[in-house]
């Protein structure tokens, strides 16, 4: 064999090798699948992050909730449902209890004028909420927007 015939064959088996790693999806320690989905809010609608959060509570019970990841992505008008005084601040700290990520948008934040202090306990940040969904879909998230 030839060292560029070497070089080929070790390439194609390093991206065969790469794409059924990528294929692969998590197995839970029951030896299930584990579902992964990112849910987006962009609204200041109380009705909308209601429909949200049940969305994640029916899918919490219906897979189970140690079966699955939900992380609640809030931007743009949406964050307003993650400030201290929001009108759906109980049912997020108790999705928050319940396992559900609730994730604020620190670009909105500050071109709100908002800080952490403004914010409902618990729930976590990412610079660019965004740039969060499209992060979680390239690894492979289900995406919502209800």
């Amino acid at each position: 064999m030839t060292r560029r015939h070497i070089l080929r064959t070790f390439a194609a088996s390093s991206i065969a090798l790469f794409s059924i790693a990528a294929l692969a999806q998590p197995v839970s320690a029951s030896g299930t699948k584990r579902h992964k989905i990112v849910i987006q809010i962009s609204d200041n609608d109380p009705a909308k992050w209601n429909l949200a959060l049940n969305n994640a509570k029916n899918l919490q019970d219906d897979v189970g909730a140690a079966q699955v990841d939900i992380e609640i992505v809030a931007y743009g008008p949406g964050i307003g449902m993650l400030k201290i005084e929001s009108p759906t601040g109980a049912r997020i700290a108790d999705a928050i209890k319940a396992g559900v990520q609730v994730t604020a948008c620190e670009n909105t934040m500050r071109s709100q004028k908002l800080l952490k202090d403004d914010m409902l306990p618990a729930i976590s940040y990412v610079p660019a909420g965004v740039t969060e969904i499209m992060r979680r879909q390239g690894e492979g998230w289900a995406y919502l927007r209800p």
